[in-house]
């Protein structure tokens, strides 16, 4: 079985923040590598999220279920990005998401109780937390600005200007969740799209 580099997560925090060769290393060392199969649910709706997740290789969607029982896909992460339901993660209350592999899927993980000791013994790392929280802020805004001000073909054209991926490696119903529009209404802005 091969291993999991920390490699990926190594550049990515460095592109972040500066630390020390001596915090990187300890930073590092409390991320576990862990696998999961491909729909695998990380983090169930009512339960507490206790990790912070890497995503070494394969994607992460995070989803609520509406009154009607329909689930929503709020938001999808591939390689090289965190997949984190922060407000469970943050708050230490149950989550209102979910989160799904939705590929087979290689994580570094860390713990709660681990994030949050890390933030008392680096300075550094608090600038990091930030640039996270600063980032997942953003991209809630252009996910909620995209749903109230864009119809269906616009949503669909951003998706596959700005994250072709989803739609390349996603079954159409996840992307339809995604995009919060019918499975038939994606068939046939594809099927324009195509043309």
């Amino acid at each position: 079985m091969n291993t999991i580099s920390k490699d990926q997560l190594r550049s990515y925090i460095n592109n972040v923040v500066y630390l020390t060769e001596e915090q990187i290393a300890l930073v590092l060392s409390f991320f576990k590598p862990s696998r999961h199969l491909k729909y695998e649910v990380l983090v169930e709706i009512g339960r507490v999220n206790q990790f912070m997740n890497f995503i070494d290789r394969g994607c992460v969607r995070f989803y609520f279920i509406r009154e009607d029982g329909l689930d929503m896909t709020r938001n999808i992460a591939f390689e090289n990005e965190f997949a984190t339901g922060l407000a469970s993660f943050i708050s230490g209350e149950p989550s209102m998401e979910a989160l799904q592999t939705l590929e087979e899927t290689n994580l570094l993980r860390i713990s709660r109780q681990d994030f949050y000791y890390l933030l008392n013994v680096i300075p550094a790392w608090e600038k990091f937390f930030r640039n996270y929280l600063e980032y997942a802020y953003m991209n809630n805004l252009k996910i909620y600005q995209r749903e109230i001000m864009k119809d269906a073909s616009a949503r669909y054209k951003e998706l596959l200007r700005f994250n072709p991926k989803v739609i390349q490696r996603l079954s159409n119903k996840i992307v339809a969740s995604f995009l919060n529009m019918s499975p038939e209404t994606l068939s046939r802005l594809k099927s324009k799209a195509d043309l």
